[in-house]
Parts: C-alpha cells; sequence; structure tokens
C-alpha cells in the first residue's frame, strides 16, 4: 500500500522512518517533506493545504491513506475535503474532521467542551472588543500571572502570561482591538493560571476506542534554566518520570474518558491523535490545551518507544477496531535535543550547510527544517534538527544525544545543554 504524510518538520520524518518499518507498507510520499524524508520516500512539492494538489497526488500515485501531521490542514478541512469528494471519499484520513479539529483551531471551543463534560481546567471567560471593559474587569478578580490566549491558531505565538495587571488590560486592548495576532485574536480566552508541572500525554482513537501513548515532557524557552523567549520545542523526554501509573490511571479517568465520551455525545467521529497538555498539581491532573495532532519534538521521543507496527494501529483507526490492535511500548526513555539556527526564535538566517550528520551511529537524527540543494543538506527553518537517544535512564539517554551532537555543526547553530534539567 502506498500512503502520503502530509508536512515537512521533524515530527513527520519521525512517522516517515516510523512507518518505513511496517511490512504492509510499498512506498511512503510526504508533502512537502524536507532532506531526512527525502532519504526513505518520495517527497513531493506541494503544499499541505493546498488540497486540490494533494487530491492531484493521492489520485497520481494510487495512494490509500493519507497521515496529517500539522494542526492546519485539519482545521481548515482536508478530511472532510477528502469526504466530500466521490475519487477520495474511500481513503481513510489519519487526523480529525472539521469539527473535532477546533478543540486546537479554537481556544473557546476547547475550553467550553471541557467545562461541559467535566474535564479539570482552569476557570476562564471569553472576551472581544465588544465586551473589552468586562475583560478587564475579569481580570481584576484574578491573581496574578494572567493567562492570555489568542482564541484561533497563531502559529504557537497567541498565549501570552503576564505578571502586571496593567500590561495584562494593555495586551488585552492590543489583541482584541488592535488584532496582535490577526484574526486569531479577535476573541481572547482569560484564564486562571495552572500550578504545577506541565507534561503533554497523546492518545490515538478510533471515535470509539482509544490507546494511550507514552508521556512526554517538551522544553519550550531557548534559554538554559527555561529562561528567554518561547520557541516550537527545543527538546524533550519521554516517558516523564513524575508521571507515575497512579498519576496516569487520573489521567485516564479524569481527562482521556471524559475526552473520548465528550466527542461522541457531541456527535463528533473523531480519528486520529488528541494531544492533552496537562499540569500535574500535586498528583491532580488539569488540562492546559487540546491539540488534534502529534507535538513536535514529542513525537521524536514517543515514536521512538513504540514497539509495535505504527501503520497496524492506524488501520484499526480507519477502521474503528483500534482495540484489536496490539501495542507495546519500550521501558527505555527517549531524550531528544533540537539543534536551531543561531537567533530562533527571533530572527534567523537559512541555507547553512549542515556537516557531520552520516557520522551519529548511537542516535536517531530527524531533520526538522532542511532542505537538499545540490547535494548538500541545507538549514531551511529555526528549528533544524533533532538528535533523539534511547537509554536505561535519562541521563544515560541524554548524554548519548549530546556525544552524537558533537559530530554534527552548521553555522551558528544552537541548542540548550541542560534538556531534563528539572527531572
Amino acid at each position: 500500500m502506498n500512503i502520503l504524510i502530509l508536512g515537512s518538520g521533524g515530527r513527520e520524518h519521525a512517522f516517515t522512518l516510523k512507518l518505513s518499518e511496517s511490512k504492509k507498507i510499498n512506498q511512503i510520499f510526504v508533502a512537502p517533506g524536507n532532506a531526512g524524508t527525502a532519504q526513505i520516500a518520495t517527497n513531493l512539492a506541494i503544499s499541505a493545504t493546498d488540497f486540490s494538489a494533494v487530491k492531484e497526488a493521492v489520485l497520481t500515485n494510487n495512494i490509500k491513506m493519507v497521515v496529517v501531521g500539522p494542526e492546519a490542514p485539519l482545521v481548515e478541512g482536508v478530511h472532510d475535503f477528502f469526504l466530500a469528494d466521490n475519487e477520495l471519499k474511500s481513503i481513510p484520513v489519519i487526523g480529525p474532521k472539521k469539527d473535532g479539529a477546533l478543540l486546537e483551531g479554537s481556544k473557546d471551543f476547547s475550553k467550553q467542551f471541557m467545562q461541559k463534560h467535566g474535564v479539570p481546567t482552569a476557570k476562564y471567560q471569553s472576551f472581544t472588543k465588544e465586551n473589552l471593559a468586562e475583560g478587564k474587569a475579569f481580570l481584576e478578580t484574578l491573581a496574578p500571572p494572567f493567562v492570555l490566549k489568542a482564541d484561533g491558531l497563531a502559529a504557537g505565538k497567541g498565549v501570552l502570561i503576564l505578571n502586571s495587571l496593567e500590561e495584562a488590560k494593555h495586551e488585552l486592548e492590543e489583541m482584541v482591538s488592535n488584532e496582535k495576532f490577526g484574526a486569531a485574536s479577535t476573541t481572547v480566552v482569560i484564564e486562571e493560571f495552572l500550578k504545577g508541572i506541565e507534561l503533554s500525554v497523546f492518545v490515538l482513537t478510533d471515535g470509539k476506542n482509544y490507546k494511550i501513548l507514552p508521556s512526554a515532557k517538551d522544553y519550550k524557552r531557548i534559554g538554559e534554566g527555561d529562561t528567554g523567549l518561547n520557541t516550537g520545542g527545543m527538546g524533550a523526554i519521554s516517558p516523564v518520570p513524575f508521571a507515575d501509573d497512579a498519576f496516569l490511571n487520573k489521567v485516564e479517568e479524569l481527562v482521556v474518558k471524559p475526552t473520548i465520551n465528550g466527542l461522541q455525545k457531541d456527535g463528533i467521529d473523531y480519528r486520529g491523535f488528541i494531544f492533552i497538555g496537562l499540569m500535574n498539581d500535586n498528583g491532580n491532573p488539569s488540562v492546559v490545551e487540546y491539540n488534534v495532532r502529534m507535538g513536535d519534538p514529542e513525537t521524536e521521543v514517543v515514536l521512538p518507544r513504540i514497539e509495535s507496527d505504527l501503520f497496524d494501529l492506524f488501520e484499526g483507526v480507519a477502521h474503528q477496531n483500534l482495540n484489536e490492535k496490539s501495542f507495546n511500548v519500550t521501558n527505555k526513555t527517549a531524550t531528544t535535543v533540537m539543534l536551531v539556527s543561531g537567533g530562533y526564535p527571533e530572527a534567523y538566517e537559512k541555507g547553512k550547510e549542515i556537516t557531520g550528520i552520516e557520522n551519529v551511529k548511537n542516535s536517531i537524527v530527524y531533520h526538522a527544517g532542511t532542505k537538499i540543494e545540490n547535494d548538500k543538506i541545507l538549514s531551511n527553518g529555526g528549528r533544524v534538527i533533532a538528535v533523539t537517544s534511547l537509554g536505561e535512564t535519562i541521563n544515560e539517554a541524554l548524554l548519548t544525544s549530546y556525544e552524537s551532537i558533537k559530530k554534527i555543526g552548521f553555522d551558528k547553530m544552537n541548542y540548550r545543554k541542560d534538556i531534563g534539567f528539572d527531572l
């Protein structure tokens, strides 16, 4: 069988590598892909949100399953596009339809969903420029820090955490009245700040049954000790040591089951991944956010720990018999460290030649922002490469990743040397 993966980052390279292990797959296509996917699959130079080009690629290449990596195609309705087309409707899409994708596409929708179905989360209210004064009054009822979230997709930049009430009021006005984050912030969710330690739990569901994938923790800040600007993620670790069986059982009972049951009650036929961003507050889980796809760089530590055939699990999603599929996870720890462009997450240069990847023997090198030009691998984004290693302990896996990183180089390469420091 031929399959198509949509996306171009480290997550999509991880999917490609994992799916290439399946004996059931003949050929993998990735749109648009990167230098890493080009080495093990066929890249197609089309955008993941250009649905007519995706259709042409699917029909031309006899593709029988589509796996959606990033959120944008899901929120824009790629699954619905397939179901509405007679030539495509029999081809399974791994990823929710537009109604399910609202869990990530609208913060307001997801908070209403949590409240309706009893999923533990921070108290909140939503505001627009029409009730801006009420929004400022609501801020006065909260203790700092103040959390402001743009309702729509803002490329990971739409969340502000502020300590000053005056600054929070100013930023609220900037977001709703002056569209600081474009149309994404015409509605803003203000919520109380959740205390605790953050982690992510990933669920794969066929709409009725589910598998809980390994937990992971990522590191968003650019600087050591979690300082500096937020990024798309500088590294990740799986499993999370503080997420023991007792805590994960609570997550399943209080979060996963009400979420899956809530989707069914609301008539949302959800087939794909649910990424649950959680806060562990003294052993009690509270949901920070839902995403409707796998995280990046968490995918680069979750997938290497799954010993089962990922394509077999995807077939279970497509045919709604996921409960019949075997699912095994290694006890080993996986760690990944992101190599990023100098200047990222602010202005940075692309097109830097990357050397030494072929010398890495004990780690998996996932390409994120890379491309091939004149037989050379060049940087093509802010987050360039993820170096993942497995070990018996966090320290062992991290040591391997950092030793492997010494063999890779590109101009102004930067990375955090303290991933896992808090564990």
